[in-house]
């Protein structure tokens, strides 16, 4: 045997290996923020690569971020149609859609992203069944409390009224409407925009993602209280799910738990709660405490949404008592109850 022959059969052994190792299942992933952001790189990729490791490399997951294969509010339907294998939903950006799921989103609920997280995906697990029947629910990624960001100071609940505010979702704009402020509806990647042109005065926000969006320059007046949650979730498309092998199923349920939602959490919540030091220090913003009796002013103020809540949660013929009875034990048992 030549050297020639030998490294041919070096080569071919070394291409029946890579094809070994090659994916049997190609999944998109598609989302709409920056594939810089801690939603992408703490949680979406190492949770990609966890699925990948777990199934020895049969399921390989693609992502694909800043709405390159559609516009954020589209995201649930492009995982229910198969547009994409997963999506990246927040139920927020349709409003009235969910109305189960938007308990989640009126403010004084949950204290943080990480614990609360958890208490999410147990919660909402059971009910998804029917409120989301249209996709397979994985878990649920909420961001740290955000609060108020504004170009001229807001500090007690009379401050919105006149003003235009870019509301985190659907929930939030409610409130904002109730106290006498206008919503500017538009998606996070579209916020910086809105506030820039004077379209919006002030947002509803994370604190760090004011700089991962560019905001920081447009925004000086902060809220320092946790204030509310936005909860994303990652959603995958029926067909996609049932097509699975035995085993690759298994893989996948075995990242779609209480325990993978905070995980997947808790990379992004430390990175946002960051931000809130970072303009402390940065000299140029001016962050507000509100005293006792000015939080206990918001939450008089938001204390209505729950009522509203219980309503449409009616209407779509559901038992909102039970529900937010549920909801509390679950923020209670994961030490997340505001």
């Amino acid at each position: 045997m030549n050297r020639h022959t030998i490294a041919a059969l070096a080569a071919s052994v070394s291409m029946t290996a890579f094809a070994a190792q090659a994916a049997e299942v190609e999944l998109r992933l598609s989302h709409w923020v920056p594939a810089t952001h801690p939603a992408q790189t703490m949680g979406m990729e190492p949770w990609a690569e966890s699925i990948k490791q777990a199934s020895n490399g049969r399921i390989e997951i693609t992502l694909f971020p800043a709405q390159q294969l559609g516009a954020a509010p589209d995201h649930y339907d492009m995982a229910r149609d198969g547009i994409v294998d997963i999506a990246y939903v927040n139920p927020g950006y349709q409003a009235g859609r969910f109305p189960i799921y938007s308990l989640a989103e009126i403010p004084f609920q949950a204290t943080n992203a990480k614990e609360g997280a958890k208490a999410l995906h147990e919660w909402y697990d059971p009910i998804a069944e029917t409120e989301m029947k249209d996709v397979y629910f994985c878990l649920i990624n909420p961001h740290d409390p955000g609060t108020m960001h504004s170009k001229t100071p807001i500090r007690v609940p009379a401050d919105v009224k006149g003003k235009n505010i870019r509301p985190a979702h659907a929930t939030m704009a409610r409130f904002v409407s109730q106290l006498g402020g206008a919503s500017v509806q538009v998606p996070a990647p579209e916020a910086r925009e809105a506030i820039a042109k004077g379209t919006a005065d002030a947002m509803t926000f994370p604190w760090n993602s004011i700089y991962i969006f560019g905001i920081d320059s447009e925004v000086k007046y902060h809220l320092d209280m946790p204030f509310y949650l936005s909860s994303q979730m990652l959603l995958i498309n029926k067909d996609t799910y049932n097509g699975l092998a035995p085993e690759d199923k298994k893989v996948i349920d075995d990242h779609c738990t209480p325990e993978w939602s905070q995980k997947f959490s808790t990379g992004w919540a430390d990175n946002e709660a960051s931000g809130r030091q970072k303009m402390i220090d940065s000299g140029v913003h001016e962050l507000y405490k509100p005293t006792d009796a000015e939080v206990q002013l918001w939450r008089d103020a938001a204390a209505p949404l729950i009522d509203s809540w219980k309503a449409d949660v009616t209407k779509a013929g559901g038992d909102p008592e039970k529900i937010y009875a549920d909801f509390v034990a679950a923020l209670e048992r994961n030490n997340s109850r505001y």
